[in-house]
């Protein structure tokens, strides 16, 4: 029989080898969710990478999938559109348990466990002299190309909470395809193009940017010194409930 968890036990990072196929990335994450929710398992933080796909979030349009081509296609319980995942984007699934708080996030507050997500992806950015920013009515986290002055952006929140328990998360373009998003209009939204790391001209390794990820969670869900602003209000993309997806992607 599992033996319960105390709520002291520390957060499980794990990161995965190679490209991890969607479907079954999905099941562990699942299974992993309902371990955390009967208490027989510790919340993981699971950084991964998959092979090329889409997924369609609650609020997918089929007028939003433009090109898909040979691209696998997944439709999935997780807030938001149409977004890409392939080789070079750091998928970071977030399982956490939300009936209590962690670091300056809130229990039971998924407007405020999402914003921690893009506080998160922000304090990432930074880490490698990188000023990403949220946009009301946009989705995501955004920066502006020095070049160009265009804004784009460089990561996505997708998350779904069911009884407390979050599964689902962040990716950061950190050297994938970016010519594969033009299979799609991610979350609905054409007029600003999409970014990484590389194209930005910073050379990250993976290891890196793992190692910046689990430092920004630390400060942000772990021991941090001011609170999270005001969340604003949920975008029009997406929806959120207690048992539901959150609002981004």
């Amino acid at each position: 029989m599992d033996q319960p968890v105390s709520t002291t036990t520390p957060i499980e990072w794990q990161t995965e080898p190679g490209l991890l196929d969607y479907q079954a990335g999905l099941a562990a994450m699942q299974a992993r969710a309902a371990a955390i929710r009967a208490g027989t398992a510790a919340e993981r933080i699971w950084l991964v990478e998959h092979p090329p796909l889409y997924t369609a979030g609650t609020s997918a349009r089929e007028t939003d999938l433009i090109a898909p081509g040979a691209t696998p296609i997944f439709r999935t319980g997780r807030g938001g559109q149409w977004t890409y995942h392939g080789p070079g984007q750091r998928i970071a699934y977030v399982m956490l348990d939300l009936s209590r708080p962690h670091g300056i996030v809130p229990a039971r507050d998924i407007r405020q466990f999402v914003a921690g997500l893009e506080a998160w992806l922000i304090e990432t950015l930074a880490r490698f002299g990188v000023k990403g920013e949220t946009r009301e009515g946009r989705v995501g986290i955004w920066v502006a190309d020095p070049s160009t002055g265009r804004e784009a952006k460089i990561a996505a929140i997708g998350v779904r909470v069911s009884r407390w328990v979050s599964y689902h998360g962040i990716a950061l373009n950190v050297a994938p395809d970016l010519a594969a998003y033009d299979g799609i209009i991610p979350c609905g939204i054409s007029a600003h193009g999409v970014t990484s790391l590389a194209a930005l001209g910073i050379d990250a390794p993976m290891p890196a940017v793992d190692a910046a990820l689990r430092s920004g969670f630390a400060r942000i869900f772990g021991h941090a010194p001011s609170p999270l602003p005001p969340p604003p209000p949920p975008p029009p993309c997406g929806e959120t409930s207690p048992a539901g997806a959150a609002p981004t992607q």
